[in-house]
């Protein structure tokens, strides 16, 4: 899939729940976020026959704590969802480190092949981005008015991700697998 239709699909959702929070609330922006990540993951399934398993794992607990916020009216259930799906993220791929079994590769899907240590460095890295990032929401969530979450998750998250994102790309130029070496029997872990 291309991938500026992939960011696209990922991140249009998230676009939509900022816009109708705007003008309807967050009950409203719930039950539309909802429907427009279904309509992605759709998309994605049609457009690719597969969908990748983050976006999988993340349109699961928006349905489910979405849901959880629309039946109670309390938009708390919302607000941690992204701090769960971080949690999840983090201890996941850490826990994979210490099993000796990074998963970040299988997240990249062969997009880019790295070293065994180059994996493991940005495992590492990327666990605990995502344990990082579910502080900052807690923070931002529990400190500031829904109006200012949602904004901060809309257009703060984002940023914050694409920086950390270059600034990975030392590491993975300097751990890059060579055509050579991956003919020479060097894999993914």
């Amino acid at each position: 899939m291309n991938p500026l239709l992939k960011m696209a699909l990922e991140l249009g959702p998230l676009g939509v729940f900022f816009l109708t929070n705007s003008y309807a609330g967050i009950f409203t922006a719930t039950a539309v976020f909802m429907v427009a990540t279904l309509v992605a993951l759709g998309v994605m399934w049609v457009l690719a026959r597969r969908i990748a398993v983050m976006p999988l794992v993340s349109a699961f607990l928006v349905v489910i704590f979405g849901g959880l916020t629309l039946w109670l009216q309390d938009d708390h259930f919302i607000k941690i969802k992204s701090t769960i799906i971080y949690a999840l993220f983090g201890v996941v791929l850490l826990g994979g480190l210490a099993v000796r079994r990074p998963l970040l590769p299988y997240v990249f899907d062969d997009m880019v092949r790295l070293t065994d240590e180059g994996w493991r460095i940005l495992t590492l890295r990327w666990g605990l981005f995502f344990l990082v990032m579910a502080v900052v929401n807690e923070l931002v969530w529990r400190n500031f008015s829904t109006d200012t979450w949602v904004t901060f998750k809309s257009f703060g998250f984002l940023p914050l991700t694409v920086v950390f994102v270059m600034a990975q790309a030392p590491l993975m130029v300097r751990h890059e697998l060579k055509d050579d070496a991956a003919e020479e029997g060097a894999s993914r872990p």
